[in-house]
């Protein structure tokens, strides 16, 4: 705890005068009621010096565990905590100070924070003390600010005198690149308004405003000053109360904060509207995040696994942002990535498909296409933008093809054909341009960054090549489904020819690896040249040895044109098997390769990054001083390879890479899985959720739909441990399926499938299981070559089958 030691001004009088004596909230409605039942984790005291985050889809806060707002951040440097309401900052947070009796107290013998998926807490007690006090706080729904409640509790037998001082620090300056859109930050000034006991601070060259205040009359106010203003133009101003608590009693003081990008008024008027129905307001977010918890909701014997499955629904919801004028999408990362990027949503909203989350789908969809069109109009799909409207990066190549495939899929599961068409032309637009841009050489693999944005390595990546396959896979499929028959034969066409080629010309037997890239000699030297010292630098002399020996071999053997190489071992050779076009062979070599480069958290992101301790290096990630993925193993690698493992038919190898992942959850943020394993990087990141939901809703439980023809498909593809798994209400188009699976000591699956609609269901059985199958509901229709299809419309149908 911070001790304030500015001059306060007496409210007394004032408050008398105005009628305003100090409201006493009780229990029912507090915060710590309303939350009571709750899922909760707490953190870890070794995490308290480390952020966490209030969420909000209008505004959101972040701090330390601890409690206090430190300089957080480096794409704003310092400046990425506190409470943001994009694309402004309000405040960079706010201080306390505690007198007991008229003695200051010292910092608190222990702190605890607690997470809930709408909300924390913080904890505070001192030894010899008989003061605990806390602090919630949450977010309210489609509110640019934050509801804060203090408690206060007497443990003792003697009534106690506290003197509580709330110091809020301003800082109402603009996002990331707001010079680009003209927003200029100015000093901040501030005032009280003692009618609603609130101070309002304003921008000094922006209509940017900040209101905050009590819902109860204090008995002085802490002058407006510049003194504790860490960086930046802002201001500070706070309150002083005087609290008389009895033995076994509880006090509580309410305070909100309300910002606004244009008017004063409307700064006040949220700021009120959080006080005032505060409570309402928590219990409406509170009730919302148990429906998304009811959401695919999975009952697996993995419960670590299924807590982290179950948080991460909550995670997705925290990464949404409405900003006025601009629109509403799926962020990134917090803190640093808090706006829209169109790779990590074509990732991440599979996932959100998956697990009900539909709208925010769709939102982000309509968002990234039409910024893309307003900025590139060619199809092409833009990498990063900022909350203000900024575009910093209009599209990495691998970023449109991708595009393609994420329509596909979300039509499957929505069956929206005017959504189909709405894209078609983007998608259209957008081949058209990868490949008359950015195929010089006109052999069908487009050049440029992918998912490595390692400088030098923009050739023909791997990546872009296996998106690239699957784009014009997905797009002959739309094109088909919107009756373009002739483009869907010619985009199939070339989606045939370069499976063929990807198998032929990225393979390198020698590896056992697809390659990173194709490009020239003279292109691979130069980046042999770096990745040595890369891995000498980070004391990796296996990955030297290699290297040398690949420069000496290039040397020797020189050859013009392009060819493949293996040089880093990127997670993204892995890229044929997440889209299922590599050769079973290959795939197979290819997959037991990859696990060379894991650690007990998951894929390295750079395979020459893996050193001899990585099978055994389960702490703290030891990041550079300065922000780098440098060494680092993502969740985002580590889901791909899941994926893939499922593709080949390799479900308890898919597990191995999701335990991997869920050893990293509540590492260092309880309730969150941060970026980079386990502790480094984004606190939490929207892509997450592909790394599960994919592998477990549409892999281990087989839901594959084709919701425009109201059709639903199911072939699990359980792993060995789960004899026993559910996954409920999962959101289809119109339906809702419920999926039970149920495996013996016989190894006799039970399979019982629930729907709310009609819809036509549809289980495949391989020849052995036809041959032993019993079913309640729907017909065994066997198939010429001895396998067979369960197929039904009823609500319920349960199947009976032997595994193998």
């Amino acid at each position: 705890m911070n001790t304030l030691k500015f001059a306060f001004i007496p409210l007394t009088s004032l408050a008398l005068l105005l009628g305003c004596s100090p409201e006493v909230p009780g229990h029912v409605g507090s915060f710590s009621e309303l939350l009571r039942e709750s899922p909760s984790i707490s953190g870890k005291p070794a995490y308290l010096a480390s952020p966490y985050v209030t969420p909000g889809d209008r505004a959101y806060m972040v701090g330390h565990q601890d409690g206090s707002f430190p300089e957080i951040g480096w794409h704003i440097p310092g400046e990425m905590g506190g409470i943001w309401a994009h694309p402004i900052k309000l405040m960079d947070g706010f201080q306390t100070s505690i007198e007991v009796g008229g003695n200051p107290l010292p910092p608190a013998d222990s702190t605890r924070f607690v997470n809930y998926p709408m909300a924390n807490s913080h904890h505070w007690s001192w030894d010899g003390q008989p003061l605990r006090m806390s602090r919630w706080q949450f977010v309210p729904d489609h509110l640019p600010g934050v509801a804060l409640e203090y408690e206060f509790e007497n443990t003792g037998e003697e009534a106690l005198t506290v003197e509580f001082s709330f110091l809020g620090q301003t800082d109402l300056r603009p996002t990331w690149l707001g010079e680009r859109t003209g927003m200029a930050d100015g000093r901040d000034s501030a005032y009280y308004d003692s009618g609603i006991n609130a101070w309002t601070a304003r921008d000094g060259q922006s209509p940017w405003y900040v209101a905050f205040g009590p819902n109860r009359a204090p008995d002085g106010i802490l002058p407006a000053n510049r003194d504790s203003i860490q960086r930046g133009e802002g201001i500070a101003a706070g309150y002083r109360f005087s609290l008389k608590i009895r033995p076994g009693e509880t006090e509580r003081i309410r305070m909100a904060v309300g910002g606004s990008t244009s008017t004063e008024a409307a700064a006040r008027q949220v700021q009120q509207s959080i006080l005032e129905e505060a409570s309402s307001l928590l219990e409406s977010k509170r009730d919302r995040y148990a429906e998304l918890a009811g959401r695919s909701k999975l009952t697996v014997p993995d419960t670590a696994l299924q807590q982290a499955f179950e948080w991460l629904k909550y995670n997705s919801d925290w990464m949404i942002q409405e900003v006025p004028g601009i629109g509403t999408g799926v962020t990134a990362g917090i803190p640093d990535y808090p706006w829209w990027f169109g790779v990590d949503s074509e990732y991440a909203l599979r996932g959100y498909m998956a697990v009900g989350q539909q709208e925010v789908v769709f939102q982000t969809i309509r968002l990234i296409d039409s910024v893309s069109r307003a900025v590139n109009g060619n199809g092409r799909i833009i990498h990063e933008m900022s909350t203000n409207g900024a575009v910093f990066n209009s599209g990495n190549i691998n970023e449109t093809p991708q595009f393609a495939s994420l329509i596909w899929h979300i039509y499957r599961w929505s069956g929206d054909r005017d959504f189909l068409r709405r894209y078609f032309q983007t998608i259209r637009d957008g081949l058209d341009w990868l490949m008359r841009e950015n195929d010089g050489d006109g052999n069908g693999f487009p050049d440029g960054f992918g998912m490595m944005e390692i400088h030098g390595l923009d050739s023909e990546m791997i990546d872009v090549a296996s998106y690239t396959q699957a784009g014009f896979d997905h797009a002959s499929r739309i094109a088909a489904e919107l009756g373009e028959e002739d483009l869907s034969r010619q985009y199939a066409a070339l989606a045939s020819e370069l499976k063929a080629r990807i198998n032929s010309e990225f393979w390198s037997e020698r590896y056992g690896s697809f390659a990173d890239f194709r490009g020239t000699d003279q292109q691979a030297l130069r980046l042999i040249e770096d990745a040595i010292v890369r891995a000498d630098t980070l004391d990796k002399p296996w990955a030297v040895a290699e290297l040398e020996t690949t420069r000496n071999a290039l040397l020797r053997n020189p050859q013009p044109g392009v060819r493949p190489f293996v040089l880093h071992h990127n997670w993204v050779v892995n890229t044929p098997m997440e889209m299922g076009i590599a050769d079973s062979a290959k795939a197979y070599t290819a997959l037991e390769t990859a696990r060379k480069f894991t650690n007990p958290f998951g894929v390295f992101v750079t395979g020459i990054d893996r050193d001899e301790s990585a099978g055994s290096d389960s702490g703290s990630f030891k990041g550079s001083s300065a922000f780098s993925y440098t060494g680092a193993v993502m969740t985002l690698p580590t889901g791909v390879q899941a994926v893939a493992e499922n593709n080949y038919g390799r479900p308890d190898q898919a597990l191995d890479y999701l335990r991997r992942m869920t050893r990293s959850f509540s590492y260092a943020l309880p309730g969150s899985m941060y970026e980079v394993s386990p502790d480094y990087g984004m606190i939490a990141q929207a892509w997450n959720i592909y790394a599960f939901a994919v592998p477990i809703v549409e892999q281990f439980f087989g839901i594959s739909p084709r919701a425009s023809d109201r059709l639903i498909r199911i072939d699990p593809l359980m792993p060995e441990d789960w004899d026993v798994a559910s996954l409920e209400n999962v959101s289809i188009g119109g339906n809702t399926l419920s999926v039970y699976y149920e495996e013996d000591e016989r190894q006799t699956i039970t399979l019982r499938v629930v729907q709310k609609g009609d819809w036509d269901l549809e289980i495949p059985l391989d020849v052995q299981q036809a041959r032993r199958a019993r079913t309640e509901g729907g017909q065994l229709l066997p198939n010429p070559d001895g396998t067979a299809v369960v197929r039904g419309s009823d609500r319920e149908l349960t199947i009976t089958y032997p595994r193998n």
